[in-house]
Order: C-alpha cells, then sequence, then structure tokens
C-alpha cells in the first residue's frame, strides 16, 4: 500500500470513529506545534560520564550544532529554535559567559532560518561543587548571579524571551547545610537577578527531586518552584522536566493545578527509566494525558496562552539526531491523541457518574486510537516529508557528518 493510500485509510478510520471536525483540528494542532531543541544535545555531552564513547557524526562545536539543528528543522518543521547553555554555547572558558561570543551564535542562526529560544544559564561546572546561588563562597555566588543577569539580556536582546533556570545545588547528607537558610539564600538571590532583569522576561524555575544532591536539592518540586516564582514578584514561573519527578507522580495534574493558577509555565520533554532523565521522549499515555490538559487549558500550539516547550535529551548511547527526531514525532502524535478525546461524551459519563465508561472513552483516544496518519497528514500538508525518521535515513546526511 502506498503511503498516501494508508494516510486517506487512516484519516477515514478516525473519522469514522471519533468525528471529522476532530480529526481535523488534531492535523491543525500538530501543524501549529513547535518546540525547541537543545543545542547540547548534538555534542559530546552525555557520552564521557561512564565511559569514552561518543554518538556518530557529533557536533564537536557550535557552528556544528547549528548545521543539524537546521536539518531537523528542515525534516520536521516543528523545531525553528535552539535553546542554548551559556557557558557551553557563548563561552570562551567554560567560566565567564562571552556576549560578543552570543552575538556571533545568534547571526549563525540567521544564516540557518534557525532562531534562539530559550536561554539557558549554566550553572553546574567548574565552581558549583559546593552550589551556585546558595554557594557559601560569596565569590562564587556573585559570579553565578551575574551570568544570571546577563542570561536575562540576552533572552531579551538574542533569545525569545525565556530565561530557564536549574539549579545542582544541594547536599549529599544530613548535616551538610542548614536547609531552611539554603532555600532562603536561593530566594534571595533569585529576587535579587529579578530585578536587575529586563521585566519582559519570563524567568522559568526548573526542580528536580535529586541529583546531584542525593539527601536534598534545594529546588526539589514544582511547589518550590511555584513558591520561588511568586516571591520574585514579576514575570516568572514553573518549568516541569517529565524526568525530574519520583516514580509515579501524576505530572498531568501538576499541570491542571498551575494551568488553573494560571502561571505562566513551561515544559522540558524526555523520558526517564531509572535515575535520570536523558532518553528520548516516548509516544506513551502519560505524554498522552499531559497533552491532554495542556489543550485543555489553552496552553500549546496556539492557545491563548502558549507555554514555553523544549526538548531536553542527550543519552550517551543513542544517534542523536535519531533521537531528536524520534522525540518531535513522539510529541506530535500525543498531542494527536489528546485532540481526539470526546470530551462532551466524558462530561456526559461523568454527570450521570458512569466512573468506567468515562475512562473507556478517555482511552480510547489517549491509548488505542493510531494517530500516525495525522502526524503524517500534517507534514506532507506543510510539504514535509511524512516520515521525518526515514527521510533522514535516506537523505545521506549521516554519512555526510559522519566524516567530521
Amino acid at each position: 500500500m502506498s503511503v498516501t493510500k494508508w494516510i486517506e485509510n487512516g484519516i477515514e478510520n478516525l473519522s469514522g470513529e471519533f468525528g471529522e471536525e476532530k480529526v481535523k483540528k488534531a492535523v491543525e494542532l500538530v501543524k501549529n506545534f513547535e518546540v525547541e531543541i537543545p543545542t547540547w544535545s548534538l555534542g559530546p555531552f552525555g557520552g564521557g560520564r561512564f565511559g569514552s564513547y561518543t554518538p556518530p557524526g557529533y557536533a564537536k562545536n557550535i557552528n556544528q550544532k547549528l548545521e543539524d539543528a537546521a536539518f531537523i528543522n528542515k525534516l520536521t518543521g516543528a523545531a525553528p529554535m535552539v535553546s542554548a547553555h551559556i557557558l557551553w554555547d557563548f563561552s570562551k572558558d567554560g567560566m565567564e559567559a562571552d556576549y560578543e561570543t552570543a552575538l556571533q551564535v545568534r547571526d549563525e542562526c540567521k544564516e540557518r532560518n534557525l532562531g534562539i529560544g530559550s536561554i539557558n544559564p549554566t550553572y553546574f561546572l567548574k565552581g558549583s561543587e559546593s552550589g551556585s546561588l546558595t554557594s557559601p563562597c560569596r565569590e562564587t555566588r556573585k559570579r553565578y548571579i551575574e551570568q544570571t543577569i546577563l542570561g536575562g539580556r540576552l533572552a531579551k536582546e538574542i533569545g525569545n524571551g525565556t530565561l530557564s533556570l536549574w539549579f545542582p545545588d544541594g547536599s549529599l547528607y544530613p548535616g551538610q547545610i542548614d536547609l531552611k537558610e539554603t532555600y532562603l539564600i536561593m530566594k534571595d538571590s533569585l529576587i535579587e537577578c529579578r530585578r536587575k532583569i529586563p521585566e519582559e522576561v519570563t524567568m522559568l524555575i526548573e526542580y528536580k527531586v535529586f541529583e546531584p544532591g542525593t539527601y536534598s536539592t534545594t529546588v526539589p518540586g514544582w511547589g518550590t518552584s511555584y513558591l520561588l516564582a511568586k516571591s520574585m514578584g514579576g514575570n516568572a514561573g514553573v518549568l516541569i522536566d517529565l524526568g525530574h519527578h519520583h516514580h509515579g507522580t501524576n505530572i498531568e495534574q501538576i499541570v491542571a493545578m498551575l494551568i488553573a493558577e494560571d502561571m505562566r509555565c513551561g515544559f522540558h520533554f524526555n523520558t526517564r527509566y531509572s535515575a535520570d532523565d536523558d532518553h528520548a521522549v516516548e509516544p506513551n499515555q502519560e505524554n498522552a494525558r499531559i497533552f491532554y490538559e495542556l489543550l485543555s487549558g489553552g496552553v500549546v500550539a496556539g492557545g491563548e496562552k502558549n507555554w514555553a516547550y523544549m526538548i531536553d535529551q542527550a543519552s550517551g548511547r543513542e544517534n542523536r539526531i535519531h533521537a531528536l527526531l524520534h522525540s518531535l514525532d513522539s510529541l506530535q502524535l500525543s498531542l494527536a491523541k489528546a485532540a481526539l478525546v470526546n470530551t462532551d461524551g466524558i462530561k456526559e459519563c461523568r454527570e450521570k457518574d458512569e466512573i468506567m465508561l468515562a475512562n473507556r472513552l478517555f482511552n480510547d483516544a489517549i491509548i488505542n486510537a493510531d494517530v500516525r496518519p495525522v502526524a503524517a497528514k500534517a507534514r506532507i500538508e506543510k510539504g514535509l516529508p511524512p516520515d521525518p525518521v526515514k527521510a533522514y535515513l535516506e537523505s545521506g546526511y549521516q554519512q555526510k557528518i559522519g566524516k567530521r
């Protein structure tokens, strides 16, 4: 069967089950969805943690990273911006940010029809052994505060106005730090940064339940991020990373609560199977449930209050471009499933207290629908290949970068 016929049959079957209008809406949403891809995912980061292996054709400098990112966007049309890490992408020595280097990267992005999205200060390299914004060393803390303030300037001048903050601060053992005092230092440092960062820049505070601190992290959960964002008194919000929770956490409920509180938020998409969060995104039911809440709240794919969406992954073993293409495909499939949910039917079941019937209606779309034809149709309508991974394998690009 030809690809065109497969898509037509798939769309016809989905229209018969969920309605033609639902399917049309799903196609449009997939066409409109955009997500930033991280420069660091295309380089050597992640490969040297437990060995010397690096993925085939990995980018050795920022120019090669942008070349790869541009090709990914050419195949998907869903990743026109890159997330940048200050001390990896805008630094000459890995210790201090360099404004002129950042301007050069901006110009190189423009040459490739890319934009710079969120700006990420780098708090976890040399000098952060005892923390970044909470370091007991005043000079270290000052250096990281200055980097954050410069990050805010870069977010306004060359980025999309988003500053993404993740901190390695925490402790390995009880008694190592004063938990309350460390939190208050973090709060004061962020307030100081907020006062010196342009008001229109959105500061998103990421959290992580553990790592590198195994006893405590100073920003361990979404509630802490929420409190810090509120205390800053300006344009601040919560950055949700899918791998930064205890196993079994109901992330879609967190999403629903943050939307209910009208909190400006963002996402780092990835998959965590065990104790890290570096794997590519999978098109699983959790992601589809999350997208259902994002759609319901009007904060995705052109919604009234669009959140910021980024991928954050860099495992040491897989081909990085394969992994990013897979993640983009997975996100589009998850969005398409969420768009097909029979919300009216579920509402009727709720009113009648028909619990299992509501659940079955929900799962008809979230678990059981084959939405690959929706994603393929959306891509074709944008003049893109229906399967970006297959198109990449046939492009010869991997052979080209393998000679780097």
